[in-house]
């Protein structure tokens, strides 16, 4: 998810040759500078680190219904990636934990009373359609937890849309009802802004509280393995026109504060847009990523029938991607 990542280790997690000892080529813009850290494993490590928090207050607030959800996705992710590419005949590469993070971002974009069939159906597609048919790691065009994520929304779009929880003790009150950008698109019912934040409402697992999402992608941004560059320019699409709506239909700053912290905005910018295979290389395409993404989030939330539009919009700019590499791709050097 870094500038000098995306030109190194993702493609080929295995290092220089193949399972057949054949020689790679990495092709990308000059310079190229090797950086021994940014191995896959370091990067995705990194990554499992900063959903920590996620996690953490997921389980405190959903209790077994995440930890249930997490199990599911995470096992399913991996026995997935095991028998596809077994099939395929290839060298394992459930080392390289990148099928882990898979099935924790399937988990945390899932609502935790989701049944179990779904999480397995949603890891299933997302290791064998997202990423082993294009070859594996680092070969496919859309972020594979998206992927299986967009196939269970549109199967079973009703065991998604509304969360049900029994026997959870002390939160009942903030995990029932409707999300936070349900109630205010379908019923004008807004909440507060400390419950927005710091999580305290209903949603999927991942994207209640905006202070954890923002804690781990800080982290990200820190350690070099997410690129600011998407992050800030989805924010700014999102406060551009949120704020623009928000002041023409005087909603006296409620709107702008439930799109920016509510649904999954803050999990999507950090964890799912900055996904180094599907993301653009250059840091002007970044921007153009992102600026699109954050586009595309509010035109879905506002002129759609569907509350969020994190995930289609991903996916949508994912498409793009080559494009905006080759309009983005610098000249070498001495070339007008």
């Amino acid at each position: 998810m870094s500038d000098t990542t995306k030109t190194q280790e993702p493609m080929t997690p295995s290092g220089s040759t193949d399972e057949r000892g054949a020689a790679l080529i990495h092709v990308a813009p000059s310079p190229h500078i090797k950086d021994a850290a940014a191995h896959t494993q370091r990067i995705m490590t990194d990554v499992i680190l900063a959903l920590l928090p996620i996690i953490a207050l997921s389980i405190y607030l959903f209790e077994v219904y995440a930890i249930k959800q997490l199990s599911i996705c995470v096992v399913a992710c991996m026995g997935s990636e095991f028998l596809f590419v077994k099939m395929r005949g290839k060298s394992l590469t459930l080392k390289d934990c990148s099928a882990v993070v898979t099935g924790i971002i399937i988990a945390l974009s899932l609502p935790g009373s989701a049944p179990w069939f779904v999480g397995v159906l949603a890891s299933v597609v997302a290791i064998g359609i997202g990423k082993i048919i294009f070859g594996g790691l680092g070969m496919n065009i859309f972020n594979p937890a998206m992927v299986g994520r967009a196939f269970v929304m549109i199967a079973f779009a009703q065991l998604l849309g509304a969360a049900s929880y029994e026997n959870v003790t002390g939160l009942v009150d903030a995990v029932s009802g409707a999300t936070p950008l349900s109630a205010l698109k379908f019923n004008g019912v807004s909440m507060e802004t400390a419950a927005l934040f710091w999580g305290m409402t209903n949603g999927s697992l991942g994207e209640t509280s905006s202070a954890a999402c923002l804690l781990g992608g800080l982290f990200l941004v820190f350690r070099k393995t997410a690129s600011w560059q998407i992050p800030a320019g989805i924010l700014l699409s999102v406060v551009l026109i949120a704020g623009i709506t928000d002041i023409a239909g005087s909603h006296s700053g409620l709107l702008l504060v439930h799109h920016l912290f509510g649904g999954a905005l803050m999990f999507g910018a950090f964890f799912i847009a900055t996904d180094p295979v599907t993301s653009p290389l250059t840091p002007r395409g970044k921007w153009i990523f992102g600026l699109g993404t954050g586009f595309l989030i509010m035109i879905i939330r506002l002129f759609s029938g569907y509350p969020e539009g994190v995930m289609f919009a991903v996916l949508m700019m994912n498409a793009v991607t080559p494009l905006i590499n080759r309009w983005t791709n610098p000249l070498p050097m001495g070339e007008a």
